[in-house]
């Protein structure tokens, strides 16, 4: 939800910025965005396609979505040269490495997920147990580098909650400066 909200911000602030100085916007060349694309593939099926997520083992989950990690921070290393993409290799990096110390899925404490379903919908998730697509439901003590985990929520009254992370905030923050950025071509 706040990479959505990042890269709709960062294309209007693009092409108003391309507007005001009478330029068109320019589109930022991405490099092997073919690898951005099999990169979420392997997520997709495990995670986010009913038919295989039923199937797939946590093990076989966890594995996917590491390896789509990976082939996320390989496609914008390629990419490191745009600005703002070292801003969204932090994020990955940050969201990489609590996923992989908490057994391949994101940790979101208790808490954290009651303030999203509510208190009498909590108590029907276990610890340690997948949730959502891509969490794991740990309480803080039993998180590693909880610092990283699932553990920001938007303010009370937004339309709609969701958990996010540090590495989320900088994933973010690079997507919206990759798309907002202009060079001038003075």
């Amino acid at each position: 939800m706040i990479l959505l909200l990042a890269l709709g911000a960062g294309l209007v602030i693009g092409l108003g910025w391309a507007k005001l100085r009478g330029h068109s916007y320019q589109i930022p060349r991405l490099s092997y965005l073919w690898l951005a694309i099999v990169a979420f593939l392997p997520q997709f099926f495990v995670t986010y396609f009913e038919r295989t997520r039923a199937l797939a083992p946590d093990w076989l989950a966890a594995l996917a979505i590491v390896t789509s990690q990976v082939l996320l921070f390989l496609f914008a290393w390629f990419n490191r040269h745009l600005p703002g993409m070292l801003v969204l290799i932090i994020g990955l990096v940050l969201n990489s490495t609590v996923m992989i110390a908490n057994g391949g899925f994101m940790p979101i404490n208790p808490q954290t997920v009651e303030r999203i379903v509510g208190e009498e919908k909590i108590a029907s998730f276990e610890s340690g147990n997948r949730i959502g697509y891509k969490d794991i439901l740990l309480p803080t003590d039993e998180t590693r580098l909880e610092l990283l985990a699932d553990r920001f929520l938007p303010p009370d009254g937004f339309p709609y909650q969701v958990a996010f992370s540090l590495g989320d905030i900088f994933i973010a923050l690079g997507a919206f400066w990759i798309l907002a950025y202009q060079k001038s071509t003075t």
